[in-house]
């Protein structure tokens, strides 16, 4: 099963609700190297889902200091391929280390996705 660690709007149950019809359950984590900067995304089907049009993105840094604070939630291959049609450009799905230890499917900025690898 994939791991997706969320630091934005898919920690919230209403957003799960829409996005995956069902509440997830998950664990505190970090993501190591990235720092959050807010941006404002003015796609009208996400701000209809979200009720916002400001957001949150994650910035490759590099530094073992640079953490964000999330969640990490176990999901189906099928709630993965929901979570791509959910996330709108610049964000991109990426596989990165937390500070669990752990690897997970993260969304980053698009022009970090070469920082990941």
């Amino acid at each position: 099963m994939p791991l997706l660690f969320s630091y934005g709007t898919l920690q919230r149950e209403d957003v799960q609700l829409l996005v995956y019809g069902r509440r997830l359950h998950g664990r505190l984590d970090e993501l190591v190297g990235y720092e959050s900067v807010p941006i404002t995304l003015e796609e009208p089907r996400l701000v209809a889902q979200t009720g916002t049009s400001d957001h949150v993105i994650v910035k490759f840094t590099g530094s073992a200091d640079s953490r964000v604070r999330g969640t990490v939630f176990e999901i189906t291959d099928d709630e993965l391929a929901k979570s791509d049609q959910y996330e709108v450009d610049p964000y991109v799905r990426v596989q990165a280390l937390l500070a669990s230890g752990i690897q997970a499917w993260v969304y980053v900025a698009a022009r970090d996705r070469e920082a990941d690898g």
